[in-house]
Parts: C-alpha cells; structure tokens; sequence
C-alpha cells in the first residue's frame, strides 16, 4: 500500500479564505444577489486567526442557499472563481505538490468548501482526487438542500478520509497531510507525516508540542513567520533594526533601487567583518526584501544561534562535506530561487585573515556563477566597507563604547552583472570584479599594513612570526 498527500485549501494551499472570491463569482454569475451580512468581518477574523466554530455553522448553512437550484447552477461560477484562487497558490505549494506526484502519491485536496465549487480549481492544480463537502442532488436533477455523506470538517472530514483511503489503497501511516487550523488535528494526527501550514495559534502550539513541522507555502521550507501578524522573523528583524539601533557606527546604504522589488535574484557580496551581519540586516531594511542567506555550516551547529539562523531563512553551507546528512545546500539555494525569492551569499566563505585582508581582488567559490547559470535569475553585487572598524577580527563584540569617532559602514548594491553564461568561473570572475569595482581605491587596493593592522585580522590578535614581514613596519 502506498500513501497518499491530503491537503486542506482556506490558509493552506491559498494563503487566505476562498470565500470572498467564490462569493464574488456568485454574484456575477446571479446565483446570488447581495453578499451575506457581515461577510468582510467574517472572513477577515479567518484570514487572521483561522476557523471558529462561527464560521463553521455558517458554512454548514450554506447548503440552504442551493436548495431548489439545478446542480450545475454553480458551474460557471467556479470556473469564475479558480480564475482568482489558482493564481493565489503558493509557488512551494506547487512545488511540493509536484514532489508528492513524482514519488507516486496521490494528491488530494481535502476541503469542507463544497465539492461543486472547487473542481475546477483541483483540476488546474494537477490535484487527482477530491474530498469535500457535496451537496445532495435529488431525482429532479436539483439540490435538496442537505448534505450527500459527510459534512467534511473537523472529525467529519478524518471519517471522509478513511473512507477514501479504504476504497483506494492508501495507507495512512505512509501518508502526508497539510492545514492550518486546530480542527483538522485529527487528520493530522491520522497520517505518519503531518505538517501545520500557516497555522493558527492553537494549531502552532500543539505543532510545537508534538515536533510536527511547521509550513508557509510562500516562503522557503523552515522559514518562521510570527503567528497572527503572518510576518517573517527576518523581516520583523530588520524593521527593529534600524541604524539608532547601532550608535556605534553610521550606515550609509547606497543602490537599494537595485534590488528586484518581486522576484528571484542571487545577492553577492564581499566579507570582511562579523558585523557584516548586522551591515547586511539594516541595508535588506531598504529594500523591503527578506532573502536566503548561505553561511557555513558551523554558525549552523551553534546551539540556539543556529536554530536562530534556520528560522530567519539562512541555509547552511557545509563545504568541508564532514556531515553525509547534511542539507544539500545548493539544491535549497535553487529551490528558494524557484519559489521567488532572494539568495544572497559571500563566496569567500569567511572573512580573509592576515596577508589575505590586505590581497587586492576577490577569490572564493563559483557556487554564484552556478546558480545563475541554472537559473537564468538577476545577480546583484553588493560591496560592504568599515564594518572591520567597528568589529575587528581580533575582537569578541563589536567596539560599541566607540560613539564619538564612529566609523562608516557603507553598503553598495550595484546593478545587475552582465554573465555571458559560457563559462562559471569567467562568469564568476564577473561578479567578483562588479564587487571590487564599488569598493573605495583604499580597500580595492590596501596599502600594506602596520603590525598593529595587521594583528586586526587574526582571531587572537596576534601576528604569526612568519607573517609579520609583510607589514611596513614588522622585522
């Protein structure tokens, strides 16, 4: 027996309710004439908090109004109405669903929405089989006004489920299912593989309880969005990181405007301080993006700080491939890309120590060139400066008691570069050269450094003896 991939639809394969738009198309196909008293509220307490028993008797109502019409009375208004919802899909949803149907499970969506309503919209998302709420169709061709079988909510939509599964061969356990709403935690808790999307907050609560992942299909896997407020906790940080934060260096953001407003994009930039972070988080502030940012592995391993990293979209780079169960970072890179979304990344891999700082140019890794070869998406240079003088190597925390001489970090997005898509490492040569060519004369081409410069660069603070010849000043 194999298994199956149920998905509910309001809050989880669409972002938000299905109501207003099938309501919409009602009205202009004339299947109803005025929209139901406090509509708007309705489904405006759903969109924020999710289901409430309410809502439900309403929708339980809702059989009332096809009383006496003939059953295909509705057709035309679903078509009406898959023409808004398919375009809501999330791009991971599709993606996921695509998954599912390469492993060989069958894809079902499992909905209380009426069977009638949502056809059309099924079958434009490839989905192959229907569990919902159907409507009794007497002798006459017309609806009775009662429900044919389950009402398809809650505890009656895990009995719909079952005997689905039954009639089809589907294992539950080796099955998958996806809602957002603490009603449908007995379906959930029916399959071997359940995930909470965009839940709600009680929903969020017993996901956590049980370990069951939590979902947002318009953002990469693992990605936390704040429950009710529906925000990225990468985005809420770089609204609560605003330069004022920082009163031990002046920021100065330049090229935000070339950051994509919508769509994918690969951000490349230079490393030169742990502050870079911080650097990083104030200029995404500007360009009202969040992005997928690739760091190494072991910022990843750090108890709390890398769960803290996860969560905010980073995704963890293990170039040294100590770890055969580690992520595969390129593929999450890609998939991110495909969903809509910014990957950002520093090829060096880690910030140049020593003679290194001082080398003109940029080295590092083609991963850059990779992606945009493969998927033909927008490359943004970014070049950061000053963030080594508030936050030397040599340092544990940044020098926050500097407040009257405080140092400059600027951050520069450039244009897109122009890759000729012939050649990776000619094309990452490209953007290595659109990065250094945004960097000021003094860090383009440094000066040799004194010793004490020098010691800046290494973690400990200390110059190697065998190094030491290369400052102006050393023996």
């Amino acid at each position: 027996m194999t298994g199956a991939a149920f998905f509910d639809l309001d809050r989880t394969l669409l972002p938000k309710a299905s109501g207003p738009a099938l309501s919409a198309a009602m009205r202009q196909t004339g299947v109803v004439s005025a929209r139901m008293p406090g509509e708007s509220l309705l489904f405006g307490y759903f969109n924020l908090l999710g289901e409430s028993l309410g809502s439900i008797a309403l929708a339980r109502q809702a059989v009332l109004v096809a009383k006496g019409r003939p059953s295909d009375a509705f057709d035309e208004a679903a078509l009406l109405a898959a023409d808004v919802l398919e375009p809501m899909v999330g791009p991971f949803a599709r993606m996921l669903i695509a998954e599912h149907k390469e492993a060989g499970r069958p894809v079902v969506l499992a909905t209380t929405t009426p069977e009638h309503l949502v056809l059309p919209l099924a079958e434009r998302l490839g989905i192959d089989a229907v569990i919902a709420t159907r409507y009794e169709v007497g002798e006459d061709g017309r609806f009775t006004g009662r429900n044919d079988g389950h009402f398809v909510w809650s505890m009656g939509k895990i009995a719909a489920v079952r005997e689905w599964a039954q009639e089809e061969g589907i294992d539950l356990d080796e099955s998958f299912a996806y809602s957002d709403s603490i009603y449908d935690a007995p379906l959930l808790r029916a399959v071997g593989n359940p995930g909470a999307v965009n839940p709600d907050p009680r929903l969020q609560a017993l996901a956590i309880a049980a370990r069951w992942p939590t979902l947002h299909f318009d953002t990469s896997p693992g990605v936390l969005k704040l429950p009710v407020l529906g925000m990225e906790l990468q985005r809420a940080v770089t609204l609560l990181s605003r330069p004022e934060v920082f009163p031990y260096a002046k920021f100065t953001i330049r090229g935000a405007e070339n950051v994509p407003a919508t769509g994918p994009a690969i951000m490349v930039g230079n490393h030169r301080s742990y502050f870079d972070v911080v650097a990083m988080v104030v200029a995404m502030n500007r360009t009202r993006r969040t992005a997928r940012f690739l760091g190494k592995k072991e910022l990843f391993d750090i108890p709390g700080v890398g769960s803290f990293f996860r969560a905010g979209g980073g995704i963890s780079v293990d170039r040294r491939g100590d770890d055969p169960d580690s992520p595969d970072a390129f593929a999450a890179a890609v998939r991110s890309l495909a969903g809509g979304e910014i990957v950002a990344m520093m090829p060096e891999g880690t910030i140049p120590r020593g003679i290194e700082f001082f080398r003109p140019g940029m080295t590092g890794f083609p991963g850059a060139a990779r992606l945009a070869h493969l998927s033909k998406v927008p490359v943004i240079p970014f070049a950061i400066t000053g963030t080594e003088k508030v936050w030397p190597r040599s340092s544990r925390i940044p020098r926050v008691t500097n407040l009257l001489g405080r140092p400059e970090v600027t951050v520069t997005f450039g244009e897109p570069v122009e890759l000729k898509y012939r050649s990776v490492p000619r094309d990452m040569e490209r953007i290595f050269d659109a990065i250094t060519s945004m960097l000021p004369d003094e860090v383009r081409e440094p000066a040799r450094p004194t010793l004490a410069e020098l010691a800046l660069t290494y973690p400990d603070g200390r110059v190697p003896e065998e190094d030491r010849w290369f400052a102006v000043d050393g023996e």
